[in-house]
């Protein structure tokens, strides 16, 4: 499998001069742990994720070093950790010059890069443009959904995925970080939702693509206000099964 048949096509950005208030209240709202950050042309100039918030000066988080160590790091480290912590905007606390990954990029790759770079999200892209973001749940959801090693999906079943997710996009109650994953025509759709009926009306369309054999629905329910999460029902059962 590669990057284009498991990533989330519908990516979160921010700008460089986004406030951090603004970029971590987008995050939370959103559900989601890292926005990729572009610049007034779009192309992609940094990450920003929720490790860049823990250490804060607003949560007294800070670092503290010893006297010994701040000698041997120098002031410029010093420097750099004080912006970090008390940055207002994103280009101050982002990870600058991410990695990044193709559509084309095999999965046993974008999994050695996240290894190798202690990184749990690469964007991807198309020139210096992106056009969807491969995470650590992305993986898991392709393993959940798979439940073993497969060759590569169809050209039909990649068709099948690419209508599924024009379709949703189309509409307001399109799950937030939207996945399918599509395999000898079983649909697996992930995400999150806020409204019960997003997922009858998530299920539905993905029901009306030609081609479609049977979906199984992983999309879990999120209460705004509360932050209560709940699993899909399929869900549910298989673990009450297990």
């Amino acid at each position: 499998m590669r990057a284009h048949q498991i990533m989330t096509r519908s990516v979160i950005s921010v700008t460089p001069d986004t406030s951090v208030v603004e970029a971590a209240n987008i995050m939370l709202k959103r559900h989601v742990s890292g926005l990729t950050v572009v610049d007034d042309a779009g192309k992609l100039v940094g990450v920003v994720s929720e490790g860049d918030f823990i250490r804060r000066s607003e949560i007294s988080t800070g670092r503290t070093r010893g006297r010994w160590l701040r000698f041997i790091l120098g002031p410029g480290k010093s420097a750099a950790d004080f912006v970090h912590e008390h940055g207002r905007k994103v280009s101050e606390v982002m990870t600058a010059s991410p990695v990044t990954i193709t559509e084309d990029t095999a999965l046993a790759e974008i999994v050695d890069l996240m290894e190798r770079n202690n990184v749990k999200r690469l964007p991807v892209v198309r020139g210096d443009k992106v056009v969807g973001i491969v995470s650590r749940a992305n993986l898991l959801q392709a393993v959940a959904g798979l439940a073993r090693d497969v060759p590569d999906p169809t050209a039909d079943d990649d068709h099948i995925r690419s209508r599924i997710i024009d379709t949703m996009e189309k509409n307001d109650w399109c799950p937030f970080g939207l996945n399918v994953i599509v395999r000898d025509g079983i649909v697996h759709l992930s995400g999150v939702i806020t409204e019960e009926r997003a997922r009858q009306a998530a299920v539905v369309a993905a029901e009306n693509v030609e081609g479609v054999k049977k979906v199984h629905d992983h999309l879990c329910w999120v209460d705004t206000m509360s932050g209560v999460y709940l699993n899909s029902p399929e869900d549910d059962d298989l673990a009450k099964a297990s």
